[in-house]
């Protein structure tokens, strides 16, 4: 029973025992354990503010990596652009210069084709009147070896240029 009614003695004792394990906690432990709690505390708040400034970095690069390659996808529209234009440009160049070319050669070739037909039309007719000629000529001798024919012709032959 004593446990339960103690005695002015022990509460005594055990105050002053509790009093010196209480200063000699205050004077060498507590501030010790503050100081390790004011620097966890501290690092803490340093680990925090730290990864909010990382955050926000990383915001401000994901903005700017958006910005980059949003401007990386208009300058390459751009150039798509700026490149079909140049290839229908191109393009209207080569057809424009195709077509004048077909013209030069079409107007070449109907050249080169006329002056064929008027050679070989001269080439015709020379040697029609060639086979002319050589066909009167043999049609004049049979018809002038003998001599009567002869007089006959000559005299036709002379009323029809006094007639023109």
């Amino acid at each position: 029973m004593q446990l339960i009614n103690p005695g002015i003695g022990l509460i005594f004792w055990m105050t002053l025992a509790f009093l010196i394990v209480l200063f000699i906690l205050g004077k060498f432990a507590w501030p010790a354990i503050l100081k390790g709690l004011k620097e966890r505390e501290q690092s803490i708040q340093e680990a925090l503010d730290a990864a909010k400034e990382a955050q926000e970095q990383m915001k401000r690069l994901k903005m700017d990596n958006d910005k980059l390659l949003k401007d990386a996808m208009e300058e390459r529209d751009a150039i798509l652009a700026e490149a079909r234009k140049m290839k229908e440009k191109i393009i209207g160049d080569a057809k424009g210069k195709a077509t004048d070319e077909a013209s030069v050669i079409v107007e070449s070739a109907k050249e080169k084709i006329n002056s064929e037909k008027l050679a070989a039309l001269r080439e015709i007719k020379s040697t029609v009147a060639a086979y002319s000629i050589e066909i009167a000529e043999k049609i004049l001798r049979e018809e002038l070896k003998d001599k009567a024919k002869q007089k006959k012709y000559i005299e036709k032959l002379l009323k029809e240029t006094s007639l023109n």
